[in-house]
């Protein structure tokens, strides 16, 4: 993947743009910051080509935003990073548009039976739960895509899967999609890699990881997972994992699709937000 060599990519002037220029991400995360009484200390960034065509006098980049904020909150420091793709498209050199790409949702299989089927299955398997190793993992894998799974257009799910797995949640249910929860050489559950299908998945089962529900975001700790319906239609977009609590002991979450680092758990930042959002909070632990 070769690095943007031109200047003005790279320079990250957020603070100095007018309203007019300023990306509407970024103007989100001033107002969450605002709200958490947040502030931005610094703000570096860079960026990587990943893809570059030419027609006639056209020509299309895709590149990868890679942005990382100092954060201070009272008196504690960290940092949050995320990963935004976009686009700038070139007329005889010229710059005539330049956009955030956004992902197409591919997670349309639906699986809300799930909860059903699992609790017809009452096999239990003893494991631990182990926290660490799952943030561990999140921490490692949240800005690339370990060889041993396949990356998907939209992968959140499939990346909180690996880390739950990784803190030793057994896999179970194979061959069939529609049961259980795993993962094994080109197929996969539902449950593994929709949004949806996980959501139903955790509140349901009776052997492997479980979901606890719980009402507040500051119940969750490190380890933990939160699901994501943002537009509030009874339909889960997202799924995240959480890694650390700020100094409020609200909940940081890593994620995939985009790729986030210790980003504030209610997602108010995301161009994907709505005033309808709902969220479910799971606890995870050894059904």
């Amino acid at each position: 993947m070769e690095e943007l060599k031109k200047d003005w990519l790279l320079r990250l002037d957020l603070n100095d743009m007018n309203d007019q220029k300023r990306p509407q991400w970024f103007e989100r995360k001033l107002e969450l910051c605002k709200k958490r009484q947040v502030e931005i200390v610094k703000i570096t960034g860079k960026g990587h080509m990943f893809h570059h065509f030419k027609e006639r006098q056209y020509e299309t980049y895709h590149y990868l935003l890679h942005v990382a904020f100092l954060m201070k909150q009272r008196e504690d420091f960290y940092i949050e990073e995320i990963v935004i793709p976009y686009q700038y498209k070139t007329e005889n050199g010229a710059v005539i548009s330049h956009e955030e790409l956004k992902n197409k949702n591919i997670e349309q299989e639906n699986s809300e039976t799930l909860d059903l089927i699992e609790k017809r299955d009452g096999e239990r398997e003893r494991f631990t739960y182990d926290r660490m190793k799952a943030v561990q993992y999140a921490e490692q894998w949240w800005n690339s895509y370990h060889p041993d799974f396949r990356t998907f257009d939209v992968d959140c799910t499939n990346f909180v899967s690996q880390c739950i797995y990784a803190g030793g949640a057994p896999m179970w249910g194979s061959p069939n999609r529609e049961r259980g929860w795993w993962y094994g050489g080109n197929n996969w559950s539902f449950s593994w890699a929709v949004a949806h299908s996980l959501r139903w998945y955790l509140s349901g089962a009776t052997k492997g990881i479980k979901g606890v529900e719980v009402t507040t975001a500051e119940q969750l700790i490190p380890g933990d997972v939160i699901c994501y319906d943002f537009r509030g239609d009874g339909r889960f977009d997202h799924t995240t994992i959480v890694v650390a609590k700020d100094a409020d002991g609200m909940p940081l979450v890593n994620a995939h699709t985009d790729n986030s680092r210790h980003r504030y758990w209610s997602y108010e930042d995301s161009t994907a937000w709505t005033p309808n959002i709902k969220y479910k909070f799971f606890h995870l632990t050894e059904s």
